[in-house]
């Protein structure tokens, strides 16, 4: 069961976001790290900063291909600028694309990704914030902010960097003297535990950090049908937009086509144009090259034949606005010759210029938990129902829907957290996706619905994602009629442990919110039964087992328990503990002896009858045991909703290994519920959902529960 301190602490965190803690302009200080404090205790000090949650050292390269005893950390020496040149600089003439050139580590999709930030200063300076330099007040530490997981973070670091043969192991500036680019990759690395766990990914999981964005990835050669449509509007939105040529084989890598595109090489799209070409609409798209020099010399390109049959105003007006290394083409051009688009669309908080329009966003956490909240996907329909389910409301149709068909357009993102940071221990990235479902009548209106197993086997999902994939991220743009939705996310496989968040961009506004059950309790009234309405055979069954004293103890009841329970040969359990034989007494103890008298035994041991005959008509596959799933349905018919975070406590509690939970386990379960929420009852007289309670009250609660 999770300790009360790790409950609290996820209290905290929920308050402080509520507080806006985590917004770019109030970033979470990561590991409680201040920039300014630790600066000015350095410079009061004399000394320079040395990171003591990043230590310069083999546990700070990486655990395998940089392992403290691999070839590739031999040798390696940690250096501070000041070490290495005469004069270091953090930026030298602005940040620019050469300012980022690969090391020895696979991230060329972070360096991507940091290249096209250099494109756009203003998203640069929230990554790397102004005012940061190796003359004026430096003490040898540095901050970044970083995106991670719906949050934004400031990272400090110092700047002793790792080398070899007195020259940076990993990103450097073609500029020798300037060092931002490293200082941002080792604040990443440190974010993700090391060096090593940065190796391998995609551009689009560096766009996101640096910018808080959602990205999307279409396949050129199999693109959907308004792809002009999605390009145009991303633009409007201010997204960044990113394509490539995918390379087939090791040689290709940069090479050069017949027009002078170079494959493999990371391009932006700058703007989508309409013109008149000799009486015709033609769609335009002008490209940009990062490195400045190499464009398309086919239709279109400077000085091309084609530029002739527009109009002067509006040839003037394209050509007017080129810089260097950008370049026009048509649109039918572009699908052919370029195989991968990526478009990271920004949240509003990042978009500043009033004529951009802009996303409607919501944000969710969820956990998949084995045994309570990690389904599997619809291949798995015993268990698909039990992940976490969310709802969009689709209020409004799009103004421009691109086509004929009334619908609205939403962006739905599914990202796993802390996956890398795995990697040390042998994790990776579990293969993720998600499906959409219309949500049924009954249901409409309702946040306080999980729906359950048979709607799912009953109903096709309307939209999905495309594929279930092993990247931290998938995205879908899905169009679907106004109204009520539900998307389910979940693993490929069930019993897959993870974080995630889930991200909803709406064109429209729309209501979202996760579909879970209202905590209630369907009580009954305490049963009102005298001596003379109980059997003879069970006064009997009683007295002897009581004693003169004619009152049962915890150690006569868990004897008694474990007789009765013993003779159910279809029962699997390893008997009742006295823990869970205290908290039964402490339920039916009415006269606070801490033993139970004949009356109280009796309305015991009817509670226990009837979670028997509930027992057993979800133990399904009649094992003797219930899986975990099946636990969460029979506390609903013992009259228990409870949400997915209570769920998951419930399993951690009371199942075993193999997430089965027997009879004993059950009963326990049952009890626990009903002590506590009668407790609560009883504290708060007047219905308010609010019970106020002193110190005293408290412990008392809890040390006896």
């Amino acid at each position: 069961m999770m300790p009360f301190g790790g409950m609290a602490a996820r209290l905290q965190r929920d308050r402080l976001r509520a507080e806006g803690v985590g917004q770019h302009n109030n970033a979470i200080k990561y590991l409680n790290q201040d920039y300014e404090t630790l600066k000015q205790e350095c410079i009061e000090s004399g000394t320079l900063f040395r990171d003591p949650q990043f230590p310069a050292g083999p546990s700070a390269l990486g655990f395998k291909e940089l392992g403290p005893h691999s070839s590739k950390t031999r040798g390696v020496e940690w250096k501070r600028p000041s070490e290495l040149v005469g004069d270091p600089q953090f930026v030298v003439g602005g940040a620019t694309r050469t300012d980022i050139c690969q090391g020895a580590l696979g991230d060329c999709w972070l360096l991507a990704a940091i290249g096209s930030l250099t494109l756009n200063e203003e998203l640069l300076h929230r990554v790397v914030p102004h005012g940061q330099s190796f003359q004026e007040d430096y003490a040898g530490i540095f901050h970044f902010q970083i995106w991670q997981f719906g949050e934004w973070v400031d990272v400090v670091v110092d700047d002793q960097l790792p080398t070899k043969d007195g020259e940076l192991l990993f990103v450097h500036s073609a500029e020798c003297t300037e060092f931002w680019s490293a200082l941002l990759e080792k604040a990443y690395a440190k974010l993700n535990g090391c060096y090593e766990a940065l190796s391998g990914g995609s551009t689009t999981e560096g766009f996101e950090d640096f910018t808080g964005g959602v990205a999307e990835m279409y396949d050129l050669k199999r693109p959907p049908r308004n792809m002009g449509h999605i390009i145009r509007k991303a633009l409007e939105r201010g997204s960044l937009l990113g394509c490539s040529i995918d390379i087939t084989s090791a040689f290709d890598m940069e090479a050069v086509t017949f027009r002078k595109l170079v494959k493999g090489h990371a391009y932006s799209v700058t703007a989508f144009r309409d013109v008149n070409y000799r009486g015709q609409q033609e769609q335009l798209i002008r490209i940009r090259n990062p490195w400045g020099q190499v464009e398309w010399t086919g239709a279109w390109s400077d000085g091309s034949s084609e530029w002739n049959n527009i109009d002067p105003g509006d040839r003037e007006e394209l050509q007017l606005k080129m810089e260097d290394g950008e370049f026009w083409m048509s649109f039918r051009d572009f699908m052919r010759e370029f195989s991968r688009l990526e478009i990271c669309n920004l949240t509003p908080d990042a978009l500043t210029k009033d004529e951009l329009s802009r996303w409607h966003t919501q944000v969710f956490e969820g956990t998949w938990r084995r045994g309570s909240t990690a389904g599997g996907c619809r291949n798995h329909p015993a268990t698909f129902w039990i992940n976490p389910q969310f709802k969009i409301k689709l209020l409004e149709e799009d103004d421009d829907p691109g086509d004929d068909e009334v619908a609205c357009s939403f962006l739905v993102a599914l990202m796993q957290k802390h996956r890398r940071r795995e990697r040390r221990v042998g994790g990776d990235m579990h293969t993720i996706g998600f499906a959409v479902y219309e949500v049924p009548e009954e249901a409409q209106g309702s946040q306080n619905v999980h729906l359950k197993k048979d709607f799912f086997l009953r109903n096709q999902s309307r939209a999905r994602s495309e594929t279930f994939i092993n990247l931290r991220e998938v995205s879908n743009q899905i169009r679907l009629p106004p109204g009520e939705y539900i998307v389910v996310p979940s693993t490929f496989e069930p019993h897959k442990e993870a974080d995630f968040i889930l991200r909803v961009f709406t064109e429209k506004q729309s209501d979202t919110a996760e579909l879970d059950e209202e905590i209630s309790a369907d009580l009954a009234d305490e049963e009102e039964i005298t001596e003379d309405d109980i059997e003879d055979g069970f006064k009997n069954m009683f007295q002897q087992l009581a004693g003169e004293d004619m009152e049962i103890s915890v150690f006569e009841l868990r004897t008694i328990l474990n007789r009765v329970v013993a003779r159910h040969k279809d029962l699997k359990t390893d008997g009742f503990s006295l823990d869970s034989c205290r908290n039964m007494v402490n339920l039916m103890d009415k006269d606070g002896s801490a033993r139970l008298g004949l009356v109280e035994f009796q309305i015991l041991w009817n509670k226990i009858r009837s979670w028997l005959t509930i027992f057993r008509q979800h133990d399904l596959d009649k094992s003797g045991t219930m899986s975990s799933y099946e636990m969460r349905m029979a506390l609903e018919s013992a009259g228990f909703k409870l949400n997915n975070k209570l769920h998951q406590v419930v399993v951690a509690r009371y199942a075993d290994a193999d997430m089965g939970v027997d009879f004993d386990n059950f009963v326990c379960c049952l009890v626990k519920l009903e002590a506590m929420f009668r407790f609560f009852y009883s504290m708060d007289s007047e219905g308010t959902g609010t019970a106020v309670m002193n110190l005293s009250e408290w412990l008392l609660l809890t040390m006896c529960g």
